[in-house]
């Protein structure tokens, strides 16, 4: 997905991309949208996690598996943003869903009501995470008390995820990492599209050497 750079310096309307209002609507939000929506349900999970311990000692998959849903969002951040949302169409029809999914933003990156997942994608992936974390953990491991922590930190992962790709684009983000991620991020935008595809970390990009030799 090869774009120009584009000026920022002014905000430009939002391109139109459904007919009907209903629709459109769905397809601005903001990050305190996806922070009221997403943080209640971490807590309700980890809640249920820590009240349904059983057993002496310290529960330590709980910790445990929230840093293991933090590591696997890194990696499906990385694996959505390269193969989903960079997938090259092949037919008009293609063209036309993948443009809705990402290549309107790569059209208009300083748009601020299209740089978080809607929920009308995000509430189907969550869904669907969670299944395969119940399969995975519950049914071929047995071990179901691991689903939810897991799940909570896959969120958190998500909401990190999604505010540090807002904060790229509209906040001065002035600590030295968050000036690398800023720069990471402008790089994919503004000069190889086809790489520096991680946004809230380097990492999966330096292990699939996805990071180019940019100044």
């Amino acid at each position: 997905m090869r774009t120009l750079p584009i000026d920022t310096s002014r905000e430009p309307e939002s391109v139109r991309l459904f007919e009907s209002d209903f629709l459109e609507a769905f397809t601005h939000i903001t990050p305190a949208t996806i922070v009221v929506v997403w943080a209640p349900v971490a807590v309700i999970l980890l809640a249920h996690a820590v009240l349904n311990v059983s057993g002496p000692g310290f529960p330590f998959y709980i910790p445990l598996g929230v840093a293991l849903g933090v590591f696997l969002w890194t990696f499906t951040e990385y694996l959505l943003h390269r193969y989903l949302f960079h997938y090259e169409p092949r037919t008009p029809r293609q063209e036309k869903i993948f443009f809705l999914f990402h290549g309107v933003h790569h059209m208009q990156p300083q748009d601020k009501t299209r740089l978080v997942m809607p929920l009308p994608v995000s509430i189907p992936l969550a869904l669907l995470f969670y299944g395969m974390f119940h399969l995975v953990l519950a049914v071929l491991l047995g071990a179901p008390q691991w689903v939810n922590p897991t799940m909570v930190g896959f969120v958190i992962g998500y909401l990190i995820y999604d505010l540090t790709h807002y904060a790229t684009h509209h906040l001065p983000m002035r600590s030295r990492y968050g000036k690398f991620l800023k720069r990471h991020h402008m790089i994919h935008h503004y000069k190889n599209p086809d790489a520096y595809f991680g946004v809230s970390s380097a990492f999966w990009d330096r292990v699939f050497g996805t990071l180019g030799r940019e100044k």
